[in-house]
């Protein structure tokens, strides 16, 4: 649904594009009335999204009506539909969080609030940020492109994503997910992969899930991805292959724990100073291209999108322009996992004795481990091996 009139072409005018599901469309109407009255825009353009459209052609339909700045009020998954006919555009996006996760605000900093996310759009400077493209291949059927900004991943997100009940997840938010997460690691199935990471020699692993982010942190501030950032023209990648109970404690705790450790900067050196777990695994590329021997659901930015066959995943680095306060900048994340030995603290032993508890070999700094590989090493470990200096060119295509 969507309203508008003529307007004059010498008045700057902002576009709503607002999924009404979990936010207050009154309350949303009133602020970006007051904030364009406060700055001398015109009346704005108004649309929602729906079950047929979740946000793409309402984008298109306001890009022709030449908008300064397009808003969009929702989760993750309506602000990847919006973003999908924004981003070749020009115009900046401005997000007004109003989803489950929230992971792209999150991960911005844009969570200041209602009223301040709607001044951020008239107010606010523009950052431009990676877009994360995937194509994906099925067993019937023409491959689709689609857009990401957050991540994209095979096994326990995607089953979170498939798996949670839209109406639990608008009562009690991310706790909906406790039930697909607990049936996933309990079940810990695993799915055979065949993958190339930059164009190198295709190799073969085993494992339960696999996710490809833009952003690093997930609901609850949990830290999947320690060194992902939203504009480093790099994917973060990382491989989750748990033998057991035991080792997915370990994986909670290492992520859990970290997403706590990396908001104060005694915390940040306890990162630097953990060793990977076995049961993780991570790398940075440009492109990923993978195949599986059985299909295998996928989710993109925390909707389902079925199962598919293959993927090939790369990015646009910096291609979107979005809107957020002025004078903010990405805070980088330190890694969790740069190599260092133990007892770079300075020789803290509390530094030391945090470091034990998120890693599963204190005493030794693991080199790369491949004890489940199937045929040969592990391509992905020559990327973890010098992922503390990435490059940092941004020459990246799908393919």
């Amino acid at each position: 649904m969507s309203s508008h009139a003529t307007r004059s072409s010498s008045t700057k005018h902002a576009a709503v594009i607002v999924n009404p599901v979990g936010v207050d469309t009154v309350r949303l109407r009133s602020v970006v009335a007051l904030e364009e009255e406060r700055h001398g825009w015109g009346p704005h353009l108004w649309f929602e999204t729906t079950i047929e459209d979740p946000g793409q052609l309402a984008a298109r339909t306001a890009l022709q009506l030449d908008p300064a700045v397009v808003i969009v009020a929702g989760g993750d998954g309506t602000i990847r539909a919006v973003a999908e006919e924004v981003v070749s555009s020009g115009i900046p996006l401005a997000v007004v969080p109003g989803g489950t996760g929230n992971l792209l605000a999150r991960d911005l900093g844009l969570l200041a609030g209602f009223e301040a996310s709607v001044r951020t759009a008239f107010t606010g400077s523009d950052r431009a940020i990676d877009v994360g493209i995937a194509e994906l291949e099925r067993e019937h059927g023409p491959a689709t492109t689609h857009l990401f900004l957050v991540m994209t991943g095979i096994g326990l997100d995607a089953s979170m994503a498939s798996g949670t009940n839209s109406i639990l997840k608008r009562r009690i938010g991310w706790l909906a997910y406790a039930d697909p997460i607990s049936r996933s690691v309990l079940g810990n199935e695993r799915f055979l992969m065949h993958y190339r990471v930059d164009g190198a020699t295709e190799r073969s692993i085993s494992a339960h899930t696999v996710i490809v982010g833009n952003c690093g942190t997930l609901t609850a501030g949990i830290l999947l991805l320690p060194d992902a950032e939203v504009d480093d023209g790099l994917l973060d990648v990382v491989l989750l292959r748990p033998q057991g109970f035991w080792q997915w404690l370990r994986v909670g705790s290492r992520l859990t724990i970290g997403g706590i450790l990396q908001r104060t900067s005694g915390g940040r050196v306890v990162l630097q100073a953990a060793p990977r777990l076995r049961a993780m695994e991570y790398v940075q590329a440009r492109r990923l291209a993978a195949r599986f021997d059985s299909p295998q659901n996928i989710e993109l930015d925390g909707d389902s999108f079925g199962p598919i066959t293959a993927a090939r995943i790369g990015l646009r680095p910096r291609a979107l322009r979005v809107r957020v306060p002025r004078q903010s900048s990405v805070p980088h994340r330190p890694g969790a996992r740069s190599g260092v030995p133990l007892g770079v603290g300075g020789g803290r032993p509390e530094v030391d004795h945090l470091a034990r508890l998120v890693t599963d070999d204190p005493g030794v700094v693991p080199r790369f481990d491949a004890h489940d590989v199937v045929g040969s090493d592990l391509a992905l470990g020559a990327v973890v091996h010098h992922h503390a200096h990435p490059p940092r060119d941004h020459v990246t295509e799908v393919g």
